[in-house]
């Protein structure tokens, strides 16, 4: 999960491309990065950290331009290496820099192919700095001295046949503008919009549509699966398809979970599906539980607070903030260490004990992962007084490892995987557990697009759309991404390349 900006405009970006990080700073806290353009010299500053730690009064002034690219990411892979943070650049051809959220699943058959056909080489373990050789050997095969648009939508077009995987991207050509695509199957999200100024129209290319709110830009649409959008430097705006087959199924994931909920993605508002999985959750717990003795339902903050406000609607019953968070604690989903995590739950979340004693509480989530927070949180609210609790996930329950940009834990560390719902709901220590139904789930974030008619949901039924995602490929993502693994390379990455395809 990354965040990713693009910005083509009549005045310097430096400070826009800046906010744009800061509202996207909920895809990724590792590192942030933006790269910027003037006059053919470039100016980049990354590193590990928050948007607003990273950059300082010095690098804001030194970021001159009117053309750039940014981008924000928490590493898919464990990885905390600032030699990871993004934008990644290459000088050849025309010098190209690009920033990506996703992940490629043939990443090590891509690599091996770029150093033995093209003599390309690596300086990093990031997939991302796989796609941007590609992108640049694709580009070099076809370009021109004076680049071409229908040059950079044919080398595209061969990427698409290429890679495969989940991306969506960003990339900014000196001497050219900007370009964002997005694969085949549209997994991650990127829109595009476009502002009138006195000077002329201004466009952005970024992951959710709350960056275009912020800076005013006009949302145009989402860039469709296999799409390409090209912005450039004398502001003309082209998009042409590039894949043979595009099909959009899009990540389901990113409406539970990660997505702000004031984003509009495939023209599905995040924040309406959210109302409409606790519509869902309470129409489940009135079939199979009519005569409830639910007292109060209280969200874990922030992701949830939407559907819990529906579900205690739909239930009749009081809704209450119970826990008070710290807002300067990370998202424990993505810390890594099993005693990180657990530790932060405290650190993050206190109960206001009021709220629970003597009463049978309803906790609602958007997810259950590892269960650890679930865990903590169920004893928190005993420890504060409650009678019984019981834990709703407006989510089913989540088996199966994410491969396409999601650091989602490997099997064996996923609470629900190869167990039922009633021992997971013993694991916990809750006095009932209930999960969405897929059904519902799906009803509940298609019923804002009906034209969307699947979406990439392999957390919760181990099938992957891209179709080449092998037993052998998960083995191997077991060992690299397990705590055991993380922590065995000190939670910084290794640098030897463990090749996901072939393992040894």
């Amino acid at each position: 999960m990354c965040g990713i900006v693009g910005i083509a405009a009549n005045r310097g970006i430096n400070q826009e491309l800046y906010d744009a990080l800061t509202v996207l700073q909920h895809r990724g806290q590792d590192a942030a990065g933006i790269i910027t353009v003037e006059n053919e010299e470039l100016f980049l500053r990354k590193e590990n950290g928050l948007v607003r730690d990273v950059f300082n009064q010095n690098h804001m002034v030194r970021l001159r331009g009117k053309i750039g690219i940014g981008h924000v990411r928490y590493p898919t892979a464990g990885c905390a290496s600032s030699a990871e943070a993004q934008p990644f650049y290459v000088n050849s051809p025309y010098g190209i820099s690009l920033s990506h959220n996703g992940n490629l699943t043939n990443a090590a058959e891509l690599r091996r192919a770029l150093y033995q056909e093209d003599r390309r080489h690596m300086n990093t373990n990031s997939d991302s700095e796989v796609l941007l050789n590609v992108l640049a050997g694709e580009l070099s095969r076809l370009g021109s001295l004076t680049l071409q648009p229908d040059e950079v939508f044919e080398a595209i077009g061969h990427l698409h046949q290429r890679c495969r995987g989940a991306y969506a991207c960003v990339a900014m050509i000196q001497g050219f503008g900007i370009v964002g695509f997005r694969d085949p199957y549209g997994i991650r999200p990127v829109v595009y919009g476009v502002r009138e100024t006195a000077q002329g129209q201004e466009h952005i290319i970024a992951s959710e549509s709350v960056a275009l709110d912020v800076l005013g830009f006009e949302l145009l649409g989402d860039i469709a699966p296999g799409e390409a959008v090209i912005i450039t430097e004398n502001g003309r705006l082209l998009k042409r398809q590039c894949a043979e087959n595009p099909e959009l199924t899009p990540c389901i994931f990113e409406h539970v979970y990660l997505a702000r909920p004031d984003s509009v993605m495939d023209d599905i508002y995040v924040y309406k599906a959210r109302l409409r999985m606790g519509d869902r959750l309470a129409r489940k717990i009135q079939r199979e539980w009519p005569d409830h003795d639910i007292d109060v339902v209280i969200p874990v903050p922030d992701t949830s607070r939407t559907a819990a406000v529906q579900l205690a609607n739909e239930l009749g019953v009081k809704y209450r903030e119970g826990f008070i968070k710290n807002r300067y604690i990370g998202r424990t989903f993505i810390m890594p260490g099993q005693e990180q995590r657990k530790k932060s739950v405290r650190q993050k979340l206190n109960p206001i004990d009021l709220e629970f004693q003597g009463k049978n509480v309803m906790l609602v989530d958007d997810s259950i992962v590892r269960g650890t927070t679930s865990r903590e949180i169920i004893q928190m609210a005993r420890d504060a007084g409650a009678a019984k609790v019981y834990f709703a996930s407006a989510a089913p329950p989540v088996r199966y490892p994410n491969v396409y940009g999601i650091d989602m834990p490997t099997a064996s560390e996923l609470v629900a995987h190869g167990r039922t719902e009633e021992e997971v709901q013993t694991l916990l220590g809750a006095d009932r557990l209930i999960y969405q139904d897929l059904e519902g789930l799906v009803e509940a974030v298609s019923k804002g697009n009906p034209s969307v008619s699947r979406f990439e949901d392999s957390v919760f039924t181990g099938q992957y759309v891209t179709q080449d995602v092998s037993d052998a490929y998960l083995s191997q993502l077991e060992l690299f991404r397990s705590d055991a693994a993380k922590q065995s390379r000190g939670a910084v990455g290794d640098s030897k390349f463990i090749d996901l395809h072939n393992p040894v």
